[in-house]
């Protein structure tokens, strides 16, 4: 019965793997950046004691998903460079799964969030070798959306990292550049003539809710409030999900176009 259930669930891997479009591929492999921050989040969360019970079932669902996302890319991958790119990966990824499912200790949470940014690093270069081999430029607007998907999990894991006094001198430098990489994108993307007109109204959105909430964000005033920074976190994150989802589709209907005309 075992057998019979790992093979089922190993051709359906394989039919949506083949499946996949390469704005797909660009988002999958972009949502993996998320993950990496997600799990690393999670184990703040733990330890610190906050939300810790949500925390544990976001764990679970983001190794899941990382894993499983991870088998469709390598049945997709269309180059060697990806290939060798999703290699490096699952270098990072097999010890990193491994710590992140230690009993969280606020003296190894340091070592992690290094372990988090090194897998971070490594999806990021099989982004880019996926954009890379697509070689258009609605490409790039599903990258950029789908980092800041990253970024709301990062933001929140140094967040957390600092409010539960995690022994690292980079927290507060790393946590700053996100923020400022985050609002820079958001910029980038709304200035996208490729823009449909969803796609800008969703952007507008975000926009209004990192005006309003940014200041949540400043760890330098007035009383951390962790608790808060996860929601907010995990609703623009939401948010930035459904905005790289509607980048994918104009990646795939340019896709389309670019293939008739050949």
């Amino acid at each position: 019965m075992f057998f019979a259930i790992m093979t089922l669930l190993l051709s359906v891997s394989h039919i949506q793997a083949q499946e996949l479009t390469m704005g797909e591929a660009i988002n999958k492999a972009g949502r993996q950046r998320m993950l990496s921050q997600k799990m690393a989040k999670c184990y703040m969360m733990i330890g610190s004691d906050i939300k810790a019970d949500v925390a544990v079932k976001e764990l679970d669902g983001a190794m899941s998903l990382f894993e499983e996302q991870f088998l469709e890319l390598e049945e997709f991958s269309p180059s060697s460079k990806v290939g060798k790119a999703l290699g490096e990966v699952y270098e990072r990824w097999v010890p990193f799964r491994i710590k992140v499912l230690d009993e969280p200790n606020v003296d190894k949470a340091a070592s992690l969030i290094d372990e988090s940014t090194s897998l971070l690093k490594k999806c990021n270069d099989v982004v880019l070798a996926l954009e890379d081999h697509a070689k258009t430029k609605a490409a790039n607007l599903v990258n950029v959306s789908g980092r800041q998907r990253m970024l709301s999990q990062r933001i929140a894991m140094l967040y957390l990292a600092y409010a539960w006094d995690v022994p690292n001198s980079d927290i507060i430098k790393e946590f700053d550049k996100s923020k400022n990489e985050f609002e820079e994108a958001l910029l980038f993307l709304s200035a996208s003539e490729l823009n449909t007109a969803d796609i800008t109204k969703s952007l507008a959105r975000v926009g209004s809710q990192w005006d309003f909430s940014k200041m949540t964000f400043d760890v330098k005033k007035g009383r951390l409030m962790p608790s808060v920074i996860t929601v907010t976190a995990n609703s623009m994150l939401k948010k930035m999900n459904n905005i790289t989802g509607m980048y994918v589709q104009v990646v795939d209907r340019r896709q389309k176009l670019a293939s008739k005309s050949k």
